[in-house]
């Protein structure tokens, strides 16, 4: 028993020794919600800094020759990944939610105003900057507490949109991706159509951009600097940043695949090497006990993990700067049902559905509750039904008819379809006599003023929507399960942000 005792402590001691460890966690903590049961919730920071730990500008020949990723001067403490792994009590599937990088929310631990969720890491470390500036630090070690804020903000900031605590978190910046993905390439991804992103040079005039990745539909083995393209690259997608926070997923499952394939998760001779190569580049929180982790490991790449991205309600531009729009009260909702804190609220399996043929005496409560919320989605303010909605796109009729089955599942009533003008570059709301509550409660979703006008018919809103924007989610009342969606599978019938994407293999994605 010693024996083992002592080989256990050795093995930790390797694989811990030479961590870079952070206190942020600590502060984090005084201000998270509580914790409800024994689940375990991993925050994943993606930091889009050229500097290294120290301060220092990374190679420039490095960042712009071979990672086609701009000069040092560029991306600041930008987090532009922000992923929360959700690891169950009972050892069941993981749920991974991704925060997209734009989401226009109030900060915590920051500056206490509403920034792109992405900014809060380095609005918080030039506060700390100016805060430490007159104590005599060195370059490095104001550099490193001045991060330390960072961090602590970006984990706040997210405890308060998603109203559940963070319990570890690792944070990792752009070399130190790229010394993973060298540790561990080729690594194979999949897309569902061809890429071509040419990198624009930046000018007077033009912000520049592309990562310069070229790859066929299907899939391809990358090596690092092309897998840092891969997870980088916003423009030339439908979606832009959105389908760049599918990427990101989609290279997670694909290392986390190819580690388990090759059996690396149950070696620790191979853990250990791979520790070796990236913990130079890696941030971890000091309360996390990397060999449990490495002992669990193998639970999350058996292809029980399941990411999403939480819904943005539409586009709107705040200091010449376009951010995505959400609604915090439906992000924490969709959080508790998929984290089964809110199980009155989650939606039912399609044998226990209203209406069906299922046991009749099986949760009553619960089958009542999800009639009575379902019933009131589909009303309004008043508990009247809802507006009737016409809907006019600029991308075209087919836009028009998406988002408009999109609102009737939200409960409005469909109208009139049609095109707007191409030039349109606004989302507009307006509404008829009886139609003021409806159409207030429509504008949230886009992030605009509803407005009334003459010349729309009274019980009626019309709904202009501008040509660069994002297809909303298709939102499903909660209560109303899924059609032929499983059961077994917690995230069914809530609105997310596009498909999800699946551990356990090699995804496709766009």
């Amino acid at each position: 028993m010693l024996g083992a005792s002592g080989f256990t402590w050795y093995e930790y001691r390797s694989l811990d020794d030479g961590m870079i460890k952070s206190m942020a966690l600590s502060e984090a903590k005084k201000n998270a919600p509580p914790h409800l049961d024994k689940s375990v919730n991993l925050l994943l920071i993606g930091l889009d800094s050229r500097k290294d730990m120290d301060g220092n500008d990374l190679p420039k020949q490095f960042v712009e020759d071979e990672l086609h990723a701009g000069s040092s001067g560029i991306g600041g403490y930008n987090t532009n990944a922000l992923i929360v792994l959700h690891i169950p009590a009972n050892g069941g599937k993981v749920s991974a939610l991704s925060v997209p990088r734009d989401d226009y929310v109030q900060t915590v631990g920051a500056d206490g105003r509403m920034h792109k969720i992405k900014e809060a890491y380095g609005i918080a470390k030039d506060a700390a900057e100016l805060k430490l500036a007159g104590k005599g630090l060195s370059k490095a070690d104001l550099e490193r507490q001045s991060r330390e804020a960072g961090r602590s903000a970006t984990i706040q900031t997210v405890q308060s949109l998603l109203d559940v605590p963070i319990d570890h978190f690792a944070e990792v910046n752009l070399i130190g991706f790229y010394d993973i993905a060298k540790a561990v390439e080729p690594i194979q991804v999949c897309l569902n159509h061809p890429v071509d992103d040419p990198i624009t040079a930046r000018t007077a005039t033009h912000e520049g951009g592309g990562t310069g990745l070229k790859l066929p539909a299907g899939i391809s083995s990358l090596n690092a600097a092309q897998a840092l393209s891969f997870v980088r690259q916003r423009h030339h997608l439908a979606n832009g940043d959105l389908d760049r926070t599918h990427r990101q997923q989609a290279f997670i499952s694909s290392v986390e695949y190819k580690l388990k394939q090759q059996g690396i998760l149950n070696d620790f001779g191979q853990m250990q090497k791979l520790f070796g190569v990236v913990k130079k580049d890696v941030v971890i929180d000091n309360e996390w006990n990397i060999l449990d982790f490495a002992q669990q490991a193998p639970n999350l790449t058996g292809g029980n993990v399941e990411f999403n991205t939480l819904p943005i309600a539409g586009f709107r531009t705040v200091g010449g700067q376009e951010v995505n729009t959400v609604n915090p009260d439906l992000i924490k909702k969709i959080v508790r049902q998929l984290f089964n804190h809110d199980p009155a609220a989650a939606a039912a399996p399609a044998g226990d559905a209203p209406g069906d043929a299922g046991d009749a005496g099986a949760a009553p409560a619960a089958s009542a509750s999800a009639a009575t919320t379902a019933s009131a989605a589909r009303s309004g303010p008043s508990g009247q039904a809802k507006a009737v909605v016409d809907v006019n796109a600029a991308a075209g009729a087919g836009a028009a008819s998406n988002e408009s089955k999109a609102l009737a599942e939200l409960g409005y009533q469909a109208g009139r379809i049609g095109d707007a003008p191409a030039r349109t570059k606004v989302t507009t709301v307006a509404y008829g006599s009886g139609a003021k509550a409806d159409a207030q409660q429509l504008a949230g979703r886009y992030g605009v003023t509803a407005a009334p006008s003459g010349t729309v018919a009274p019980g009626h809103i019309l709904l202009t929507l501008a040509a660069a924007r994002t297809p909303a989610p298709t939102a499903v009342p909660p209560g109303a399960a899924a059609t032929g969606a499983p059961s077994g599978d917690p995230a069914a019938g809530l609105p997310m942000q596009g498909p999800p994407v699946k551990a356990g293999g090699i995804p496709c994605v766009d």
